[in-house]
């Protein structure tokens, strides 16, 4: 696989949100070599009749022409899920101790799912919040929605603190029992218990629910050269630390969360992945594909 496709740093270099999504997924479909394990073919397979808001791209202007009927092609691998991703854009998704800020890899993994599901024809929308729902694009195939999609995501920026008790209490009132995929990006610095239970009932309405869980390098091994004050991006709150403190009780603490979290998320049916800002995007895009086939 060519892992300098799917490097965050270098996709840091690149202005273009859509062309950072391109890159990525085109480097992982290579890297897949077509893999029978991943379905991501796009060989042929029917016809369905046209119906109101889909893509006239996939039309089939041929058969139109010779019958006056328009047909829609269908590919091997087409699900017609839903997918909706859910961003954490709260103040301390804007850190990082590298080139890429937890909310960059996010906006990357946000916007390569959201490419990839829309070249399998799948209905994507987005939800950035903090305390608040910033922005709401609905899952819809319709053209123009993709763009409207990736806007939003490029929109994200870091700023309040996080509730995730209003955004998802908003998204499961517009549900309306249309099921699909649900997407969640964040560094979850909120207690386990409160998330799961905030979560879990997305799961109640048959969606298959995909946590991906961003932290920084920094916030898993942290390395101090000696005291240090560190600043709660969200709440201001100081704390003064040592390195032999961020080496065992910090450890201790933020594994024992990495873990809770893991735990309960998995015993609610959850899928749960742990990512560090510095690795390739290429298990994470595994990871959404493995969920995705599971629907079909």
């Amino acid at each position: 696989m060519e892992q300098r496709f799917l490097d965050p740093r270098v996709l840091a270099s690149i202005s273009n949100l859509e062309l950072v999504a391109k890159t990525v997924v085109d480097g992982f479909v290579a890297g897949l070599h077509r893999s029978p394990h991943f379905g991501f073919s796009q060989e042929f397979a029917e016809y369905r009749m046209y119906s109101e808001g889909d893509d006239l791209r996939f039309v089939d202007w041929n058969v139109f022409a010779r019958t006056e009927r328009a047909y829609i092609k269908r590919f091997k691998g087409e699900t017609n899920s839903r997918l909706t991703i859910l961003i954490d854009a709260s103040a301390s998704m804007g850190y990082g101790s590298e080139e890429v800020k937890k909310i960059d890899y996010a906006r990357f993994l946000a916007a390569s799912i959201a490419y990839m599901a829309n070249q399998q024809r799948d209905a994507a929308g987005v939800i950035v919040f903090d305390d608040e729902v910033r922005e709401y694009v609905t899952a819809s195939s319709r053209q123009g929605n993709f763009h409207r999609t990736l806007f939003a995501i490029n929109r994200a920026e870091p700023a309040a603190r996080t509730d995730f008790a209003k955004p998802f209490f908003h998204f499961q009132s517009t549900l309306r029992n249309r099921r699909g995929l649900v997407v969640v990006l964040s560094d979850f610095y909120e207690d386990p218990e409160l998330i799961i239970k905030t979560i879990e009932p997305l799961r109640y309405r048959g969606n298959d629910v995909v946590l991906f869980h961003l932290l920084d390098p920094q916030e898993l091994r942290p390395k101090f050269d000696g005291p240090v004050l560190l600043i709660d991006s969200e709440t201001e709150s100081e704390l003064e630390t040592s390195p032999e403190y961020a080496a065992q009780e910090y450890r201790a603490k933020i594994d024992s969360h990495v873990s809770a979290l893991e735990t309960k998320a998995r015993a609610a049916g959850l899928s749960y992945h742990m990512h560090a800002t510095n690795t390739p995007l290429d298990a994470a895009l595994r990871e959404f594909l493995l969920v995705r086939q599971g629907r079909m």
